[in-house]
């Protein structure tokens, strides 16, 4: 009887198999065609002089490691790199405590959690090139409120993007004003599903706020506070665009990063195989800071 049922159960779990391997043929085959095959390229041209004007009159040929040594042993590549490591780290930690801080705050609220969740989270939703201009507006040498404000108090004004004292500062400040709500959002929603029992015990126990926190609600969300930090280097490690629009990498590069770099001597000058070796140590850096992430949500 059992091999009776074995022998009819088996033809339908085979069916299932291969439903859910048409399924996902179609997204594995984008994935492949979307990331696999230009990391693929990316990787070959990186050993290779390719320029796309140069590649109109000859082909492009091996050179081995000439780009990554040039890009080692280039001043301003390296600058750009500690740049983008430094603004990471000040901005990921700030973010995840004030992010984390607001969503205490608000899963505290006995009323109005509903209004403070969509104002808070107004400075994420908004266009990064809406926030550098409106950021670059305020901060006006010329007309900007900040420095209206600074003159009333008596206080000394900056020129905040073009001082080699402030425009990494505010270029850490813009982001961490914009990117807090989303860490907000992941935190809070975390915090939703740590039970209430665990509260109970720890009043029960004479808990006090501080020993909740720590024994309480941080390690039942710790897994989603590595992925929250995880997310938020990633996306801090490809800075471009307030960069770009906001100081363009100066005053004397104190504010370039790999991105930018990579675009001024590798898109911009249509040097593709130099490019291509920036955009591989760059992973090569994403991947190596990531992994102390990964290690403390695998532990």
């Amino acid at each position: 009887m059992r091999d009776h049922q074995t022998a009819v159960l088996r033809p339908g779990h085979m069916q299932s198999r291969r439903f859910g391997i048409k399924m996902l043929t179609p997204t594995m085959v984008v994935l492949l065609v979307m990331t696999a095959y230009p990391l693929f390229f990316t990787l070959y041209y990186s050993f290779t002089d390719y320029n796309l004007l140069k590649q109109l009159h000859k082909p492009a040929t091996f050179i081995a490691l000439e780009n990554y040594t040039d890009l080692v042993k280039n001043e301003y590549f390296r600058q750009a790199v500690w740049n983008t490591v430094r603004f990471t780290v000040l901005a990921v930690v700030f973010e995840m405590i004030i992010g984390f801080a607001m969503a205490l705050l608000v899963h505290s609220l006995k009323r109005g959690q509903k209004v403070m969740r969509i104002l808070l989270l107004l400075p994420y939703l908004l266009p990064t090139v809406t926030v550098a201009l409106s950021w670059r507006m305020m901060l006006s040498p010329n007309y900007g409120i900040v420095n209206q404000v600074l003159q009333s108090l008596h206080l000394p004004v900056y020129n905040w993007f073009s001082d080699i004292k402030t425009a990494f500062g505010m270029l850490v400040l813009i982001d961490v004003w914009q990117s807090s709500p989303f860490v907000f959002l992941l935190l809070y929603a975390a915090l939703q599903s740590v039970p209430q029992s665990q509260y109970e015990a720890a009043r029960i126990d004479g808990a006090n706020a501080f020993k909740t926190l720590f024994y309480v609600t941080i390690p039942n969300i710790k897994n989603s506070l590595a992925l929250c930090a995880l997310l938020r280097t990633i996306d801090s490690f490809r800075l471009f665009d307030k960069v770009n629009l906001l100081t363009g990498g100066g005053p004397a590069n104190s504010t370039a990063t790999i991105t930018q770099y990579l675009y001024n001597f590798g898109i911009s000058s249509l040097n593709f195989g130099f490019g291509s070796a920036g955009a591989i140590i760059m992973t090569v850096l994403v991947l190596f800071l990531s992994s102390f992430y990964i290690k403390r949500a695998m532990g």
